[in-house]
């Protein structure tokens, strides 16, 4: 019985801790519990195991060294704080407020105007924000109660509210697409470039769900009346407005091509926007009525939020800024907006970084018990049973790629988003490396995986922050004076439920279309016109050719495809094998005898992820060495 529970260690490890989680007991405190109490089990049952612990006593000591070079000294942990502050600040700044009425007053004619408003100020505020509660919380207490008071249907309302604040979970600059990338070993920056179409396309489909409804049930999505439209209408006004934009934009670009070249583009875009604003700016201060209101709020409430878009996340994808410095950036601009707002005090400063520590520290702790969980964990070949259980399953990558899919989708059910990402993520990756499969492509198959975990029933975060802010009694609008009946906790729960069937369809539209994700590689290399000579002198024929195929920047997620060929005799075999310098068939400076010199080839012990992941790779001693 004993060695029975000894070289099955690792699936009771892994359960054990899925109990703790379960229970209800503190993430960080779970892991490090866990992990020490198998790890005086391990050592105890070490010699019954046959081989398959290798845990002692003086492992224990290597915990410090994981604790500092594993989470202290992790850089690109440092965005999780600022971009944390940055969306704080920008919550007290009432830039939601903001443009939640004047997006609403632009689609008000159109049926289904509010929804489409909170649709695209949802999308807006996760490119600023990337804070699911503060998005939620503040459409809720916004846009709620004036959808209720022109007759929205209550499920549609709130679905869209809760769904549109969850994009923050998968458009940049998210928090969990920082911890996904810090756990598979990948760079921030290509995590935020492979995520962001498929978040723009996510919220495509959430405009077209709006649309089809809108069409389906007219009288569930009315148009806003005409009395309720307080900026007029003006869309001839905003036209005009942005098609001088454009027109400044190309005389600027003209102007400045010669001189700055490729750098031309972003320039001319900057000085266009920025002499919009002004004249929207004068126009409003001066009242010369050049503008229509409408016009004036669009461009004067739309700017500085795209700004800020651009100061964060077009530094980072043009390669100007990283991502960390990106945050730090965008902290910095979104204090500049609350002071422009004059929304700017101790107050809201000091709330701001409180909320900053206490999300630090949550990750932080998480991290810590991760390391404690993972010296354990590899001790007894943990992360190799995992490995083969996700390996040996059918249909190779994707049917890798759909049991994945449905074992986090089932795990979000009881886990939020930081919890997966620091436990089941880690579990994962040297799976998914082993199958050939690109690390950001799986990264945002598991970002929107992990962003129904605050929508699905019953324990879905987005919908408890509705339900904290939605309406619990009957109440009398204050504009109509009508009586409004409470939104129902079942209203909310059933209003979800269309928009988690949208984020399984959109999981599947990645995994299916993998390019989406794919182009954060660039453009492929094109090798047909390349050649490489090798000097003739002393080494075969010399004429450079057999290198194979040069991999080009774009191609499959899966890595290399197709069979491998035999090299041709005289020429050498491609860049995985050493090369043939020198051939049977005897060039004009081949040795005499036809005789070759092959040097041997070296093994390489690949590391896998190593210590990128959240829960580290194997601790020093269990690496075989």
């Amino acid at each position: 019985m004993m060695e029975l529970i000894a070289q099955n260690m690792a699936p009771i490890m892994f359960l054990s801790l899925i109990i703790f989680l379960i229970l209800g007991y503190p993430v960080a405190f779970s892991l490090a519990a866990n992990g020490l109490l198998f790890f005086v089990i391990g050592v105890e049952l070490a010699p019954l195991s046959g081989g398959s612990i290798h845990l002692d006593w003086p492992l224990l000591g290597a915990i410090p060294d994981r604790f500092f070079n594993g989470v202290v000294s992790n850089e690109t942990l440092l965005a999780v704080p600022f971009f944390t502050f940055m969306g704080i600040v920008l919550e007290k700044s009432g830039m939601a407020e903001d443009l939640l009425d004047t997006i609403g007053q632009l689609f008000g004619p159109v049926r289904g105007g509010l929804a489409y408003a909170v649709v695209i100020v949802g999308a807006l505020l996760a490119a600023t924000t990337g804070v699911v509660a503060a998005s939620v919380i503040a459409m809720g207490l916004i846009s709620l109660p004036i959808m209720l008071r022109y007759g929205y249907d209550r499920r549609i309302a709130t679905g869209a509210i809760a769904a549109s604040g969850t994009l923050a979970q998968i458009i940049p600059p998210s928090l969990v697409l920082i911890v996904l990338a810090d756990q598979l070993g990948r760079s921030v920056g290509d995590m935020y470039k492979g995520a962001l179409i498929p978040g723009l396309v996510l919220t495509s489909i959430y405009l077209g769900y709006v649309f089809v409804m809108s069409i389906i049930r007219p009288n569930a999505l009315p148009a806003l009346p005409k009395e309720a439209r307080t900026l007029g209408s003006g869309i001839p006004s905003l036209l005009v407005a942005l098609a001088a934009g454009v027109g400044v934009f190309y005389l600027a670009w003209k102007w400045l091509h010669p001189a700055h070249g490729t750098d031309a583009d972003i320039l001319a875009a900057a000085l266009a926007v920025i002499v919009v604003y002004a004249a929207a700016v004068l126009d409003k201060f001066l009242k010369t009525g050049v503008m229509s209101r409408l016009a004036q709020q669009v461009i004067i409430v739309l700017i500085p939020p795209l700004a800020l878009i651009f100061l964060v996340l077009g530094t980072i994808f043009l390669g100007v800024a990283t991502p960390t410095e990106g945050g730090a950036m965008g902290a910095v601009g979104a204090l500049v907006l609350a002071a422009g707002k004059r929304r700017l005090n101790m107050r809201v400063i000091s709330q701001a970084l409180a909320a900053t520590t206490r999300l630090s520290s949550f990750v932080m702790f998480i991290l810590i018990g991760a390391r404690v969980f993972s010296l354990t964990f590899y001790g007894v070949n943990g992360h190799l049973w995992v490995e083969h259980l996700l390996t040996s399953l059918p249909g190779g990558e994707y049917g890798f790629l759909i049991a994945v899919s449905l074992l986090v989708f089932f795990l979000a059910f009881f886990l939020d988003f930081f919890e997966l990402a620091f436990i089941i993520v880690p579990l994962l990756a040297p799976a998914a490396e082993s199958l050939g499969i690109d690390l950001i492509w799986f990264g945002v198959i598991l970002g929107v995986n992990m962003q129904t975990s605050f929508m699905h029933p019953p324990f879905g975060f987005a919908l408890f922050y509705l339900r904290s802010v939605a309406p619990r009694e009957t109440y009398t609008d204050r504009i109509t004076g009508q009586s409004i009946a409470p939104v129902k906790t079942s209203q909310i729960y059933w209003g979800a439920v269309p928009f988690v069937f949208i984020q399984i369809l959109m999981i599947a539209v990645v995994i299916c279309f993998p390019q989406m994700v794919m182009h954060y590689k660039g453009a492929p290399v094109d090798t047909s016109n390349i050649r490489i000579e090798i000097p003739s002198s002393g080494f075969g024929s010399g004429d450079g050719s057999g290198f194979g195929q040069l991999g080009g920047l774009g191609g499959s997620p899966f890595g290399q495809s197709g069979e491998s060929q035999e090299p041709s005799s005289g020429e050498p075999g491609g860049l995985d094998g050493p090369p043939d310098f020198g051939a049977s068939t005897g060039g004009p400076d081949a040795p005499a005898g036809g005789e070759t010199s092959t040097p041997p080839a070296e093994e390489s012990s690949g590391s896998g992820l190593g210590g990128g992941l959240g829960l580290g790779g194997p601790p020093p001693g269990l690496d075989g060495n």
